[in-house]
Parts: C-alpha cells; structure tokens; sequence
C-alpha cells in the first residue's frame, strides 16, 4: 500500500509572483509573506522534497507596463530582471534564518551577492538538499518569468511546476462576481490555450505541453497547501496532457 504521507513528486519548481511577495503594500516586499512562504518550503524541504523557485519582480518593477507608455521595452525588461534579485535576496534569508541551506542563482552575473545559473550545478544544489532561488528571468527580455519557471522546470528535470496565486485555481468564472462559477480539478493543456485561460502566459504554457511538465495552480497563501499540493491531494487545478 502507498503512504500517504510519502509525497507525490521527487523535484518540484514552485513559481512565486513579485506581487504574491507584495502583499497587500503597493510596492516593496511584505517579509511577512516572505517567512509565511519560506515556512512552507521548509515543510516541503522535510518531507524530502527537492525545491527550486522562480521569483517574478513585479513589486519592485514590471518592463512591460512601462513600456506602454514609451519606455524602452529592453530596458524595462532588464530592470524587472533586477527586481526578482532583490526579491531572491530576501527569500534566501528568510531560508537561512529556518536553519534551510539556499542558493540564489541568477541569469545576469553578479558574481558579489549570487551565483550564475548553470544547470548542472542548480542540480547538484538540489541533489545536496539546498533550495534554488532562480531569479534573473531567462535573462532576456521579452519572455515572462513564466516563461522561465516553464523553461527551467523542464530544465532541472522536475517533477512539476506548481504556479502559486492568490485563488485556489482555476474557475469558469471569476467566482468574485459570478456565485456559479465552479472550480475545475484538471485542464487539459489545449483547452487552456483554446479557450484563453489566463494560467500562464501562451510561450510558457506550451513550452509545458511539448514536454509534458504537469501545471498546479493553487493558493500558497493557505496554510498548508503546499504541503497537501506535493503529497498529491487535489489543491488547486492541475493542468496536464490528458484529464
């Protein structure tokens, strides 16, 4: 018999928004959703569970609204890049206070506060226990830090990509303003794309299509569901190639 306390997935990429570390401030990071996340890792880290994390920048600055209004996309784009650093900063210490050992590693050098990201040495972190911070984006503009927890899931050979947001999934309707929309457990990846399901952005989505790496969206800001989410209980929307 399986143990239900064994958890689901060996290698885990749990993308994080800028805004989610937000908070409620309009700019900044909120560091008590700072330790709130980082608790939450550490309950997966005990479990066994080997965890890298994306983090966007969006609370510090987002290139592309910006650009709309005629800034230089390239360099806006690179200015967010920069906010997910600051972002990974803070996340590594909270790590380090739990007692977690963690590593930023970034796509844009900046050998005096993170590593560069390469591959093989992002999985030999995770195969000592370490948790990995990847911020930096790709390290190009125009792609969406989606885009990169997509790329560098599939990359570091993870189990899943878990998308953490401020709702428990995905609905038929925005359950704010329709009291019937209905939650769906399971999403096939073409439906998302057909019916224009703002999961992820359409490079990233695909990009988990074509090498099919599983979705979870959930609420990490539900205690514990992080937890549940890696053991396998049904949290959130899980988008995958069949349902």
């Amino acid at each position: 018999m399986e143990d239900p306390a064994k958890p689901r997935y060996r290698r885990i990429l749990l993308k994080l928004s800028g805004e989610a570390l937000g908070g409620s401030r309009d700019y900044g990071i909120d560091f008590k959703v700072v330790r709130d996340v980082v608790r939450q890792v550490r309950q997966v880290h005990e479990l066994g569970v080997e965890t890298a994390l994306v983090v966007g920048g969006g609370n510090i600055f987002r290139g592309r609204e910006v650009a709309a209004s005629g800034f230089d996309r390239a360099t806006g784009d690179y200015m967010g890049m920069l906010g997910t650093v600051i972002n990974a900063l803070a996340l590594q210490d909270g790590l380090e206070k739990l007692g977690l050992p963690a590593r930023t590693m970034t796509a844009i050098q900046m050998n005096q506060v993170a590593e560069p990201y390469i591959r093989r040495r992002a999985m030999r972190h995770l195969e000592k226990g370490r948790v990995v911070i990847l911020a930096g984006g790709s390290g190009n503009p125009y792609f969406t830090t989606d885009t990169t927890a997509a790329l560098r899931a599939v990359e570091l050979e993870c189990d899943v990509l878990m998308k953490a947001t401020k709702v428990d999934g995905v609905y038929t309707a925005d359950p704010k303003s329709d009291p019937s929309a209905t939650k769906l457990l399971r999403l096939g990846y073409m439906e998302v794309l057909n019916r224009g399901i703002e999961i992820m952005d359409n490079t990233a989505l695909t990009l988990c299509m074509d090498n099919g790496m599983p979705i979870v969206v959930f609420d990490l800001l539900r205690d514990g569901n992080l937890v549940r989410a890696v053991q396998g209980d049904e949290v959130g929307t899980m988008v995958a190639a069949s349902v």
